[in-house]
């Protein structure tokens, strides 16, 4: 099964050096044992076009779709046996990455 692991975050880029250096290990080491579908960064919400094609005509807003201090800065998408292997690895990303993650299973 795929779930996919959210990096919230309140900035774009944000992440030091060391950081960088943990994320980076992180995602060999997840890559070498097989869960890796892919990841990647996000540019800030300010840089969004909402699109709403409900109606007649398409409808282009820029910006994003809800205000908020925080938001999705980035992803991972993994292949894990179960949600408990998902949490574990979302888990250690979490560390990685020094963010706070959300795991969600993929339908």
């Amino acid at each position: 099964m795929q779930y996919m692991v959210s990096v919230v975050d309140d900035k774009t880029n944000s992440a030091t050096p060391d950081e960088m250096t943990a994320i980076n290990a992180f995602n060999d080491r997840v890559k070498a044992e097989g869960h890796w579908v892919f990841a990647g960064g996000l540019n800030s919400p300010a840089t969004a076009t909402v699109i709403d094609n409900r109606g007649g005509d398409a409808l282009f807003t820029d910006g994003p779709f809800v205000e908020t201090k925080e938001y999705l800065a980035g992803f991972w998408v993994f292949e894990a046996p179960d949600l408990d292997v998902a949490l574990k690895l979302a888990a250690e990303g979490s560390k990685a990455c020094n963010r706070r993650v959300e795991v969600r299973p993929f339908l």
